[in-house]
């Protein structure tokens, strides 16, 4: 039996937000490269193999068969204008059930931050996963010194909720993060995003 591929795709003004396939990976693995002072000290540790083609398929596979089956939606973040991989950005550990949830995690290489395009993206995903996926809550970590994070974070209309001791390993060590959320429907104050 074989199971229907799941076509996801999500345009905003100036990406198109779409899961990776083979012919990224040079690309991908230039920009991670490149950016990988930038990336490392906020990432869980890069394996040594991280950045090889083999690696890199096995992602893509992944990607596949977690968007097949509802449980993540990886996807890349592609500038149209520019034609290329700005970062990527995954809606994982989908939850269905009482709980309707899921966990945002993304990045960007470094010449393309702070330009806007990790809220246009978090803010297309939200959008989707309330709207298309019917969840009801969006939930995102970060380590309590990324400030940037943490403001993108407000910006896009997660609030913060409180602190997760030991919560990841970050770099080769378990890391103190700071919660947020984004509900669909928010008593604490209605959000833009969703």
């Amino acid at each position: 039996m074989l199971l229907s591929r799941k076509k996801v795709r999500i345009e905003t003004e100036r990406l198109t937000l779409r899961p990776p396939v083979h012919s990224d990976f040079r690309e991908w693995a230039w920009l991670r490269e490149s950016s990988a002072d930038y990336l490392i000290p906020w990432e869980p540790k890069w394996a040594h193999d991280h950045l090889i083609r083999k690696n890199f398929t096995n992602r893509v596979y992944w990607a596949q068969r977690s968007i097949n089956n509802g449980s993540a939606m990886p996807l890349f973040m592609i500038d149209r204008e520019l034609d290329a991989i700005v970062g990527a950005i995954t809606l994982d550990n989908i939850r269905r059930g009482p709980a309707q949830s899921g966990t945002l995690g993304y990045w960007t290489g470094q010449k393309h931050a702070r330009k806007g395009y990790m809220r246009e993206a978090i803010e297309a995903v939200t959008h989707y996963a309330f709207h298309q996926m019917d969840l009801s809550r969006l939930e995102a970590a970060c380590l309590p010194e990324n400030t940037p994070s943490r403001a993108l974070l407000e910006r896009s209309g997660f609030k913060y909720e409180g602190v997760a001791q030991s919560y990841l390993q970050i770099n080769g060590r378990w890391r103190t993060h700071v919660l947020y959320a984004c509900l669909r429907s928010d008593r604490r104050g209605r959000t833009t995003a969703g």
